[in-house]
């Protein structure tokens, strides 16, 4: 075979590796990648004392104590004091914010796939350690996408990214719509019979600050919102292998419906990152398009091309290399999240490899229909009366009946998580012994993940008692709302704790606390 035949042969091979026509998509996906870990970051540097530090409420250290390399790697196994896990995050959050600004990208490929691999490393070791406090579904989702992201290249090598990393990011998509439409047809009727959402935005863990809107829309909004659903979860995702511009228009139904997610609750990054998956289908060409409607200028789309010389297949051979060996191993590793997708007994949230390459994902496969809210009190007396209580305010979760509910998301407030599951039965209650204990010291880290402490806390005297008591919480109707100002209503279930001072609660919990 001649010159001009090897280099037809190359030409042709790379005109399928190389996906000309997505530079767009390779920017979102790394910088809205690299945008959500900047917030993940941050999120460690703020609450890992309290909640997994040597004096937090589940101390990471006893995580790892519990589990062998092999089924959770960490570099925390190495070194575990919170001073390192912190300066952790500070690198993780300022390398992640280089990354926002695109100063990585602009080096060779091995730069840019170098610094994604690092935050990879780096954030999947939290995750192992941080025990039922990094237990969401959306931990596995950041790690899958930061480890994918990393081989799409750079804009500064002139190539464009290959197309086998393109489709690995619409399967994991796939995956993170489909399972979460399937899990909600096999679990509740309530998505059968299209009634979820009169209960949804009322009983979710944040709701937001719309939430109360959003729940008193028509009861025929609500069915149309779950039927919406699920053409979105069910339908749309076998459109995201389909040819241009049918692509395109998936990647649009997902954004639309996961921005409408965005507005009516909290569920930290999950919606965020899926609108950068939904994003990244959509061609160099439907931008310009866009652009065009919207009485832009027109760019021409990438034509994916290189400078002569810059490798086989139209690009540098290492990269070429190295992405068809990834797109191996992850191809191999998607057996059994999508058996799982066809399995009648589906795992939720699930994964199937140590280091969360490809995970399966589902929320919500069931609804509850009443909220019930955990209300934590401390008083300074030295025998209180009913007056003598005073609440402790969280940043995220219900509790003043007259606060509107706030935007926190895409911050994860991990506590205000583990209350909700806490008011809904979960057995696992010794965290929160360990928080009241933390409460009665007035702990300085542990106060800062509450928004408000009724005691003054370490500039003032320390509470003698603190208790919980169990309340049913509803938002109100449009006419006590105008009424009273309150956005909820509430009235008290059962005491969960009596009243118990801080003596009481070192010999509960003994000297491990």
């Amino acid at each position: 075979m001649d010159d001009a035949s090897v280099a037809g042969a190359a030409e042709w091979l790379g005109s399928w590796f190389w996906a000309g026509g997505y530079d767009v998509a390779r920017e979102v996906l790394q910088r809205g990648t690299a945008a959500v870990l900047v917030v993940a970051f941050w999120a460690v540097m703020r609450q890992w004392r309290p909640l997994l530090g040597v004096r937090g409420l589940t101390p990471a250290v006893r995580v790892l104590d519990r589990t062998r390399w092999r089924d959770g790697p960490s570099v925390l196994r190495w070194r575990c004091t919170d001073g390192f896990v912190v300066a952790l995050g500070w690198g993780g959050a300022s390398l992640a914010a280089l990354l926002v600004a695109g100063v990585p990208q602009l080096g060779p490929w091995w730069v840019t796939t170098l610094a994604f691999l690092m935050l990879w490393v780096v954030y999947l070791s939290v995750v192992n350690a941080g025990g039922r406090f990094y237990g969401f579904g959306w931990e596995s989702l950041l790690c899958e996408v930061t480890f994918l992201v990393a081989w799409l290249g750079s804009s500064g090598g002139g190539v464009a990214p290959p197309v086998l990393v393109i489709l690995l990011a619409r399967w994991c998509l796939f995956r993170v719509e489909l399972g979460a439409g399937l899990i909600k047809i096999r679990g509740d009727r309530a998505w059968r019979d299209l009634t979820a959402l009169d209960y949804h935005h009322e009983t979710q863990p944040l709701p937001g600050p719309f939430s109360w809107h959003a729940h008193h829309l028509p009861r025929w909004w609500h069915r149309v919102e779950v039927a919406g659903n699920h053409v979105t979860q069910l339908v749309v995702p076998f459109l995201f292998f389909a040819p241009q511009p049918v692509a395109s228009w998936a990647g649009a139904a997902v954004v639309l419906t996961q921005l409408w997610l965005v507005v009516t609750g909290n569920f930290a990054w999950l919606n965020w990152l899926t609108v950068v998956l939904g994003l990244s289908l959509v061609s160099d060409g439907s931008w310009a398009a866009v652009g065009g409607w919207l009485g832009l200028a027109r760019s021409a789309p990438s034509p994916g091309g290189v400078p002569d010389g810059a490798g086989g297949l139209g690009g540098p051979v290492a990269l070429v290399v190295v992405v068809v060996a990834v797109s191996a191993l992850l191809v191999a590793l998607s057996y059994r999240p999508a058996r799982n997708l066809v399995a009648r007994r589906q795992l939720m949230n699930a994964s199937f490899d140590p280091l969360r390459l490809v995970n399966a994902y589902g929320a919500f496969g069931s609804v509850t229909r009443r909220r019930d809210e955990v209300v934590v009190e401390g008083s300074t007396a030295r025998s209180p009366g009913p007056d003598d209580w005073v609440e402790y305010a969280f940043r995220g979760k219900p509790g003043d009946v007259r606060r509107r509910p706030p935007q926190v998301a895409p911050y994860h407030l991990r506590l205000d998580w583990q209350m909700w599951f806490l008011a809904l039965g979960s057995p696992e209650v010794r965290w929160f012994e360990v928080l009241l204990l933390r409460l009665l010291e007035a702990d300085p880290a542990t106060l800062r993940l509450l928004r408000a402490d009724p005691d003054a806390g370490p500039a003032g005297p320390a509470p003698r008692w603190v208790r919980a008591r169990l309340f049913r919480y509803r938002f109100s109707t449009r006419d006590e709302r105008r009424r009273t100002g309150a956005w909820w209503v509430r009235h008290e279930l059962a005491v969960l704790v009596d009243p118990v001072d801080l003596a009481r609660m070192r010999r509960l919990l003994g000297p491990a606390a």
